[in-house]
């Protein structure tokens, strides 16, 4: 019997070959980008992977106190990239390898699971984050069921007939018989699960169960708050929470007018171009900055913007509107007090 459920095993190990190349290659690869094809774990250049991390923090799902804790933390955001790139690289070669397959599968299943939940709600096309996420959840949870057969380091180590293989923690960490009795409503209580957790996040991050369909990553959506004068100075604060992750929205316009509807300032395209950098307190490491023709605000980044009022002429006073335009034509408002 006991020869029977080794075949048995070794026969579904081999079966998910395919999976466990696909999925390995996935993760691998991301710590291959970051670290031999480009340097993406710079903070100082273009593609930092903590500035993409940055673009998930609008819309996260349950993990979003963690996000922000580490974006407003460079530092620490830092080290949680290395590590993060480590753990992909460690978990992508050893799942391809087929070494400890298992364990490598419960690596597959929380590394899925951080991406569905930090980044399931962005995707331009096919909602590619939320696809991502919930196929290597699935596949992480075959992996461990099935462990690796043939062509793996762990069939390899089962025929060497190595002391350990035969034990039962092996069963649980690498391959051969899993040591759980009656699987049946494991299998089927675990694979309704994550179907039920797929259900979920693609409704409440893209609405497609039931009702209006929803796409976050279409058109640029600014926030604005804590709009007031001080010192003869408009101060308000601007959060991109929505739109393209890749780049950013343009602001190409800025007005402010007064309860009559004068407008006691205007800014344009080149003016906001010339932005002064000390104007602008960023929080997280995505950050607002002057383009060459706009202002830039990139998914996620949130920042404290200042503007001298003395060259108006005008002692503000009353309630006033501050609009601003973004290159698509898009506008948001708000008072200021």
């Amino acid at each position: 019997m006991k020869q029977f459920s080794n075949q048995s095993y070794n026969t579904a190990g081999l079966f998910t070959l395919a999976i466990r190349l696909v999925v390995g290659w996935t993760y691998f690869s991301a710590f291959w980008r970051r670290v031999a094809l480009a340097n993406k774990l710079n903070p100082e250049e273009a593609g930092y992977i903590g500035e993409k991390f940055n673009h998930f923090l609008p819309n996260a799902l349950g993990i979003k106190p963690i996000i922000e804790y580490l974006v407003l933390n460079p530092d620490a955001l830092w080290w949680a990239m290395v590590i993060f790139t480590i753990v992909e690289g460690i978990v992508g070669l050893l799942i391809m390898l087929g070494f400890f397959t298992r364990l490598m599968s419960i690596g597959v299943f929380f590394l899925a699971m951080g991406i569905l939940l930090g980044s399931g709600w962005i995707g331009t096309t096919c909602l590619d984050e939320w696809q991502i996420g919930v196929l290597g959840i699935a596949s992480g949870f075959t992996l461990f069921l099935s462990g690796s057969g043939h062509y793996s380091l762990d069939k390899l180590l089962m025929d060497k007939n190595y002391a350990f293989t035969g034990t039962k923690w092996f069963g649980f960490l690498g391959s051969g018989i899993l040591p759980l009795k009656n699987l049946k409503p494991i299998v089927l209580f675990g694979s309704l699960a994550i179907f039920s957790l797929t259900l979920f996040t693609n409704q409440y991050f893209h609405g497609g169960v039931f009702g209006t369909l929803h796409n976050k990553s279409i058109k640029p959506k600014l926030e604005l708050s804590q709009a007031s004068f001080s010192n003869n100075t408009l101060e308000f604060q601007v959060y991109r929470v929505e739109g393209v992750d890749v780049y950013g929205s343009f602001l190409i316009g800025l007005e402010l007018m007064d309860s009559h509807g004068k407008t006691i300032l205007s800014l344009n395209g080149t003016d906001l171009s010339r932005f002064p950098a000390e104007q602008i307190n960023n929080h997280y490491v995505a950050k607002i900055k002057p383009g060459v023709h706009s202002l830039i605000i990139p998914l996620g980044a949130k920042a404290d913007i200042s503007i001298p009022l003395n060259e108006t002429g005008n002692n503000p006073n009353g309630r006033h509107v501050l609009k601003l335009t973004d290159i698509s034509g898009l506008t948001w408002e708000i008072n200021v007090n």
